[in-house]
C-alpha cells in the first residue's frame, strides 16, 4: 500500500519536470521563428527597395510600394503572434513552477 503512493508521486514530479522542460524548449523554437520571421521581412525589405529603384513607370514603382506595405504588415503581424505566444509559454511556465 505504501508503494503506490510513492509510485505515483514519482511519476507525477516527472511528469512536472517534462512539461517545464516542454516550456522551456517550445520558449526556445518560438525565439528561433521570430528571428526568422524578422530576417525573412528584412529580405522582403531588401528586394522591394531594388525593385522600386529599379522600376520604369510610375504606376509600378506604386505597385512595389503597395506591395512592400502588405508584406512587412504581413511579416508584422506574424512576429506580434510569436511575441504572445512566447508570453503565453513564459505564463505557462510560471504556472508550473
Amino acid at each position: 500500500m505504501i508503494r503506490k503512493p510513492m509510485r505515483m508521486r514519482r511519476l507525477y514530479l516527472k511528469f512536472i519536470l517534462m512539461s517545464k522542460e516542454y516550456y522551456r524548449k517550445k520558449i526556445i523554437d518560438l525565439r528561433a521563428s521570430m528571428q526568422r520571421e524578422k530576417d525573412a521581412k528584412k529580405k522582403d525589405n531588401e528586394y522591394y527597395a531594388r525593385m522600386i529603384k529599379n522600376a520604369s513607370s510610375p504606376s509600378s514603382k506604386a505597385t512595389y510600394r503597395k506591395s512592400k506595405v502588405d508584406h512587412a504588415a504581413r511579416h508584422d503581424s506574424a512576429i506580434a503572434s510569436y511575441k504572445r505566444q512566447i508570453e503565453s509559454a513564459k505564463d505557462s511556465l510560471k504556472r508550473e513552477k
